[in-house]
């Protein structure tokens, strides 16, 4: 169970405030069953410090919603409660274990629209240089025969997987939310630059492991991965992961955690992979340059847009300066992130192709599609504009963007 404080009533008018984790426990209502004993329902509570009898009559008010709302749907427990002045969210993790996850990364003030998708965001490239990505893939794997499973991302993007798509949007949630941000140290000035003409003879020679060993020369270095479990057809198989990074480009290598990994096999991945991966690095940025240059400069466009597949969990969008665990900027107000959010709460009650026009109070249309498991929203600058002509300028935008992407007419 979880409770957070997303804002606090003053009178007639409301004062915004950052949400705030106020508790966070997992409880059996199996367990103490007997006056006296009702302590041993807490499995977890945080914060600790918290007075046990508090502890109690918090289990016990959370126990007692989601009993009350069974009378009305025994086989959908209740999910959330939202009071004046807080929100609680429930959820069954087992058969009468209560439980919620992950709150290392849980930044509920930078949360909107992309948080609520939980997709992949794709770094865009060449044919070329997509090939030399799968060649190096190809050769690391056939070299190194250990390696069951490969991901490749440059910039915080998914370039390559062999994961299936549910197991590599955990994977890819937990590199850009919690093991990227710990390394993200100031690089080397000049190293995401193409090679210069100087010493581009030489393998150079960037990576470093993100986890494991620290240092391969320390001889106090410990190799040991974290392991993580994939989905198979019958279980969950046990993983090695080994995240080795060069520049802006990092490889995700899975290994059977059945396998004891050595100082040597790491030497041996090390001095495969560093130097293969500096360059590729180098080509990609070099490309991604070439590829801007050529588009042009960036130009402000009369429409933002967010873009979301749930087939592939491919995500795109213009909205966002910049988006990570804990800071997310966009370029639109607030209040129209928060419409965003409302079309997608109406688009999630219904299975049928669906579309939504909204004029926002503050001159800016809002428009949601959603056909054949695509998503698309668009904010649109039109102060004079009337509905006919938004919903042919919206018309426009998946002309020229999303060509080959069918939308409702």
């Amino acid at each position: 169970m979880l409770m957070i404080s997303p804002r606090m009533a003053s009178g007639m008018q409301e004062k915004q405030y950052t949400p705030s984790l106020l508790s966070f426990f997992v409880y059996n209502p199996s367990f103490g069953s007997r006056e006296g004993e009702e302590e041993k329902k807490i499995l977890f509570y945080h914060p600790s410090e918290v007075e046990k009898n508090e502890k109690i009559r918090n289990v016990g008010l959370c126990e007692a919603i989601v009993q009350f709302t069974r009378t009305f749907c025994p086989t959908k427990p209740a999910k959330s409660l939202h009071t004046q002045k807080n929100r609680q969210f429930f959820f069954e993790a087992e058969d009468s274990f209560w439980i919620v996850m992950y709150l290392q990364t849980l930044h509920l003030q930078s949360c909107d629209l992309l948080d609520v998708f939980g997709g992949i965001a794709f770094f865009p490239l060449d044919k070329m240089t997509y090939l030399k990505i799968q060649s190096f893939v190809n050769r690391v794997e056939e070299s190194l025969s250990l390696i069951k499973y490969t991901a490749f991302l440059y910039n915080d993007q998914l370039i390559w997987s062999g994961l299936e798509q549910d197991d590599m949007r955990i994977l890819y949630k937990y590199l850009t939310t919690s093991l990227f941000p710990r390394h993200s140290e100031p690089e080397l000035a000049g190293r995401d630059s193409p090679l210069r003409p100087e010493v581009a003879g030489n393998l150079l020679h960037y990576g470093r492991f993100l986890t494991g060993p620290a240092n391969l020369k320390d001889p106090e270095a410990k190799f040991r991965f974290p392991r993580i479990f994939v989905n198979t057809e019958d279980s969950y198989e046990e993983l090695h992961l080994i995240v080795y990074k060069a520049m802006s480009a990092a490889v995700c290598f899975m290994i059977s955690a059945s396998v004891e990994l050595t100082r040597e096999f790491c030497e041996q991945l090390d001095g495969l992979v560093g130097p293969q991966l500096t360059l590729l690095a180098s080509d990609i940025c070099e490309q991604y340059n070439v590829n801007r240059r050529i588009s042009g400069p960036d130009k402000e466009p009369q429409f933002k847009f967010i873009y979301f597949n749930h087939m592939n969990l491919a995500e795109k969008s213009t909205i966002h300066m910049r988006k990570t665990a804990s800071v997310s900027l966009t370029s639109v107000h607030p209040d129209l992130m928060k419409i965003l959010g409302d079309i997608n709460c109406d688009f999630a009650r219904v299975d049928e192709d669906e579309e939504i026009i909204v004029k926002a109070m503050t001159d800016y249309w809002v428009v949601g599609k959603k056909s054949d498991q695509r998503e698309l929203y668009v904010i649109l600058n039109q102060k004079n504009a009337n509905l006919i002509e938004v919903n042919e300028e919206v018309k426009r935008l998946c002309a020229t963007q999303f060509n080959n992407i069918f939308f409702l007419d």
